[in-house]
């Protein structure tokens, strides 16, 4: 069986499963702790999409979980970027979405459509990493005004060469690389550096280590990604430190804490199907286990933890049935550390 079969196997059973149980529990009340149903005991599998960047989070998590477990659960684990997490996500297609963002304000009106409730739990804070081959030896930071002359519409088969940025670079071809449109953290990017869809020149792709490979081979090359897939690799590429306006920031955990690495500090997220939790109890807990090793395995992998009160709370909502978001479907750059905890303290 391949891997697609595999997952579309997963996918038709857990349909399949929440047709014939729709009736037990649609009407659930919101501030209910999540229950079993007695007709899905033994389900053990769980299904997740979503996100390239948190997907190194979800995939340590899973194993460890397992590792542990007496009773190991088949977590099928994907990525397909966080906006086609979500189209699968709001299907009801996936029990988790990993995500970059925040939800839309579009994403939700298609999980209304289809009854899919949902909780928001924040997981990670991510340094949005700006990369350049190691042969770059002009450029050690760049300005987010620079990004946005290399990465706007208007630039699109005019700015093709570094000289073209600032005075000084050399007359070196310049070779763009970042996230599909599929992606989270392209959303993001293009939100809080341009304004506005990028130029569509450039070479993409939700898979962030074929990213990591094109810069690493490009002498030319310039992308981004998230933080854990620069420290990975920090032998094949080089990290600019980005100015927004205080002078040239590294992305580092010191900065993020601190709240000096903006705009490209970004909290990381899970979605989980709330009737998922409800009659699946692999899904719940798995969640119980995600947030509690997720402060461990975050630093491990490669991001930022949260606080420890901030996944506490977490827990205490998704325990007490807290379904929905607080991001009012926008992307919200320049939050902190301590401004993501306050918004969780309001989950509606």
């Amino acid at each position: 069986m391949t891997a697609h079969d595999h997952r579309s196997w997963l996918t038709l059973g857990l349909s399949l499963l929440l047709a014939s149980c729709s009736s037990t529990t649609s009407g659930a009340p919101e501030g209910t702790s999540p229950q079993p149903d007695a007709l899905v005991q033994q389900r053990r599998t769980v299904v997740i999409d979503g996100s390239s960047t948190v997907f190194p989070i979800t995939e340590a998590i899973a194993a460890a979980y397992n590792a542990e477990a007496n009773d190991p659960v088949e977590v099928d684990v994907g990525f397909s970027g966080t906006g086609g997490g979500f189209k699968k996500f709001c299907a009801g297609q996936t029990d988790i979405s990993n995500a970059s963002r925040p939800i839309t304000t579009e994403e939700m009106a298609a999980c209304d459509t289809n009854d899919v409730r949902f909780y928001e739990l924040p997981v990670a804070f991510d340094a949005l990493t700006v990369v350049v081959n190691p042969q770059n030896t002009w450029a050690n930071d760049i300005t987010v005004a620079e990004l946005k002359t290399m990465w706007s519409p208007g630039a699109q088969g005019r700015i093709t060469n570094w000289s073209q940025v600032r005075p000084g670079w050399p007359d070196q071809p310049l070779t763009l690389f970042g996230p599909g449109l599929d992606s989270g953290t392209y959303d993001y990017f293009a939100d809080v550096v341009v304004g506005q869809a990028t130029r569509s020149d450039f070479v993409a792709s939700e898979d962030d280590d074929l990213l990591v490979r094109g810069v690493a081979q490009t002498p030319g090359g310039l992308g981004y990604f998230g933080l854990a897939y620069f420290e990975d690799n920090s032998g094949s590429l080089k990290a600019l430190a980005v100015d927004s306006g205080s002078g040239p920031v590294v992305p580092t955990v010191e900065n993020v804490v601190q709240s000096t690495y903006q705009p490209l500090a970004r909290p990381l997220f899970i979605y989980v199907n709330y009737t998922s939790a409800q009659r699946n109890p692999a899904v719940r807990e798995f969640i119980e286990y995600y947030l509690q090793t997720a402060p461990t395995v975050v630093e491990e992998v490669g991001y930022i933890p949260l606080t420890e009160e901030a996944y506490n709370i977490a827990l205490v909502n998704f325990h007490q049935g807290e379904a929905g978001t607080v991001f009012d479907g926008q992307p919200q750059p320049n939050l902190t550390l301590g401004e993501v905890l306050r918004k969780t303290k309001r989950i509606n």
